[in-house]
């Protein structure tokens, strides 16, 4: 595996494990349910490739993504950076809003630190950003939670360029999460050229495009009945059919370099900086496996130029979220 810096000297791999597909009958559904043994194997096998990052949060499940992560590291913690998130108010297990306070980042390390069974989080989160809570103090009251050594790097997801700037005045930003893959660039615009002035790391999620960009998903039909995607505005109708022409062009690719689709779009992120590293979500070692490759998979200037001309910036059809989702993301 090979290795990469984000901002402020925190080192992982080149590629990271998204965990939130192993949640078992939780809030968050792709495909069909999680087997809680085969995730956690599929953690350990990423160890033992030398997979040192792994994502979780707090509202994956909620609550219990987290409780599975620190199963799979107990006595295996040593050298992996665990991230997770935090940012939401809930009412029990119920999401009932944003909530970027001071007191409830505090109040969520507590939690975060008992369910991964840990004693320092390596890379902290703020989830999504709260219009009603001014950003500096989210982030001094993360910066506090460094000088206690509850945590070590801070983070911010889905953050805009302004967020980015008045964040960074506070504290040091380690990583920015974001979507960003082929059909997702809208990023290149102004964030990731703000992360790089302000020396913050990119992390994207969704890099296979919610798993469209693999390749096996040719339509609805494909996806269980309960899946999340079925209600994805870029899985509908038209959007979908207009939408294979990239995976089309991903296809192409990877038959040059006898690679999979998912190894070609990983590729193709990482050629887009040194600062860059991707978490594709995993529930099973075959789908980690392959997607692990990616890290030794170089692209060379035909196949950016094909991939360039399948999915230019804005070029998807239908845009990533619905309207809800939307109104939480680029703040």
């Amino acid at each position: 595996m090979k290795y990469r810096e984000l901002g402020h000297g925190l080192k992982v791999s080149a590629i990271g494990v998204g965990c939130m597909p192993m949640i078992k009958g939780g809030n968050i559904l792709y495909g069909e349910a999680a087997d809680p043994d085969e995730a956690i194997k599929t953690i350990h096998r990423a160890i033992d490739l030398g997979i040192t990052f792994f994502d979780t949060a707090q509202i994956y499940g909620p609550f219990q993504n987290e409780e599975l992560v620190g199963e799979a590291i107990k006595g295996k913690r040593d050298g992996l950076v665990i991230a997770t998130k935090f940012g939401f108010r809930f009412d029990g297990k119920q999401i009932v809003g944003v909530d970027g306070s001071a007191a409830n980042a505090k109040q969520s390390v507590e939690g975060c630190l008992k369910r991964l069974g840990i004693d320092c989080i390596d890379l902290f989160y703020q989830h999504r950003v709260d219009p009603n809570v001014p950003i500096e103090e989210t982030v001094g009251a993360m910066a506090d939670l460094v000088k206690e050594g509850k945590i070590k790097h801070i983070g911010l997801s889905e953050a805009g360029p302004a967020t980015l700037r008045r964040a960074a005045a506070v504290a040091p930003i380690s990583a920015l999460q974001s979507e960003y893959s082929l059909w997702e660039r809208d990023i290149e615009e102004d964030i990731l050229p703000t992360c790089r002035e302000l020396g913050i790391g990119f992390v994207p999620y969704s890099p296979l495009g919610r798993g469209f960009l693999t390749g096996s998903i040719r339509s609805l039909d494909d996806l269980p009945e309960n899946d999340w995607r079925r209600n994805d505005p870029r899985y509908q109708g038209d959007n979908f059919t207009a939408n294979l022409k990239v995976v089309d062009a991903v296809s192409e690719v990877a038959a040059k370099h006898g690679a999979s689709n998912a190894q070609v779009a990983l590729a193709w992120l990482l050629a887009q900086g040194d600062d860059i590293v991707p978490i594709p979500g995993f529930k099973r070692r075959v789908t980690m496996e392959d997607s692990a490759r990616a890290a030794d998979v170089t692209l060379d200037a035909d196949d950016l130029a094909k991939l360039e001309a399948a999915a230019p910036r804005g070029g998807t059809a239908g845009p990533r979220y619905g309207e809800a989702g939307m109104r939480m993301v680029r703040l």
